[in-house]
């Protein structure tokens, strides 16, 4: 044989020999760990894995956990997952702790949910453990700043009344279902329509089980990732009298308005008083016009001869007897006929 030929043959085996040797020592423990616990993973899926940059370790061992809880997940399976973005980890522990409770929940509905709560604070493993231990939920949030839900009675008095929620989450409605914020809105809005079609706010203080089941009857759950076991009125108290103080309020404006209307009837009085006293002005200019004609019309009348110098001494004589009795009398002068017995 060519000696060319058979070191090129021996470098070759060399290099496949180091290539094994390699694999080995990166796969064998992983390979060997599953086989013992009986969820065997060939070496070839590994490579492929590695090749993706998919964690064999975290895909193995998750394999491992799941098949030792009865539960026969394939690689791929898991693979798939991982690559999508899924939380392998808390999505098998998921379907672990659903079988042991006696909850149907397969792989792909568990994927589902996890790829779901991504992002949002919460994982699948805690939407099962809901499902299996219901949670409580304070309605208002104290979050939000408020500790009640403020609502008015048909008296005009106000309540305010705080609940708490026990819910457990419905698996089957989790993908696509309304989160805790709409549990607790709907919840609110419950109470403040129970407590708004009381007759008195004593009504409710009597017998705060009312609202509970008012709210209970809506089905206020439909259409959400959960379901409502139970509603408790924790907390309930008189607020203040709302309708006393929109009574206040309203006659307060009536009041205004009231003045507004006296204020422009006042307005238009003193304008047609004004108007009065121009058009007295006015009378009074016209009474004096006249007058001064008076003297033109008696010289006029001598000139004439209609008006003899016996006429004008009675009429001087009428006119001197007049402002005597109005001087007896109380008046205030002689008047306008002085003034026209001037010649």
């Amino acid at each position: 044989m060519n000696p060319t030929i058979f070191f090129v043959l021996l470098a070759g085996a060399a290099l496949v020999l180091l290539i094994v040797l390699i694999v080995i020592f990166n796969f064998i423990g992983i390979w060997i760990r599953a086989r013992v616990a009986n969820a065997p993973v060939g070496i070839i899926n590994m490579i492929a894995m590695r090749l993706r940059r998919v964690p064999v370790d975290l895909i193995v061992d998750n394999r491992i956990t799941a098949v030792k809880a009865g539960i026969n997940l394939e690689s791929d399976q898991l693979e798939a997952h991982y690559l999508a973005g899924g939380n392998v980890n808390q999505t098998v522990l998921a379907m672990i702790a659903a079988d042991k409770a006696g909850i149907s929940l397969d792989f792909n509905r568990a994927c589902a949910i996890d790829l779901a709560t991504k992002g949002t604070g919460k994982t699948v493993l805690e939407a099962v453990r809901t499902s299996i231990n219901p949670k409580v939920i304070d309605c208002p949030n104290p979050a939000s700043g408020k500790n009640t839900v403020d609502a008015v009675a048909k008296d005009g008095i106000g309540v305010r009344a705080r609940a708490r929620v026990t819910v457990r989450s419905n698996l089957d409605r989790f993908v696509g279902g309304a989160t805790e914020e709409t549990i607790i809105a709907r919840v609110g809005q419950g109470i403040v329509t129970s407590i708004g079609l009381a007759d008195s706010y004593k009504d409710v203080l009597a017998n705060p089980s009312s609202i509970s089941k008012h709210v209970l009857d809506s089905g206020l759950d439909s259409a959400t990732a959960f379901e409502i076991l139970s509603i408790d009125i924790a907390e309930v108290d008189v607020g203040e009298n709302v309708g006393a103080k929109l009574q206040a309020e309203q006659a307060e404006a009536d009041k205004r308005v009231a003045q507004a209307r006296a204020e422009v009837r006042r307005a238009a009085a003193v304008a047609v008083e004004q108007e009065m006293v121009a058009r007295v002005a006015e009378m009074r200019a016209k009474v004096v016009e006249a007058e001064s004609l008076v003297p033109q019309a008696m010289a006029e009348a001598f000139r004439n001869g209609n008006l003899g110098v016996m006429d004008y001494q009675r009429l001087r004589n009428l006119q001197a007897d007049t402002e005597m009795r109005t001087s007896i009398a109380g008046g205030e002068g002689s008047g306008a006929g002085s003034t026209a017995s001037k010649p």
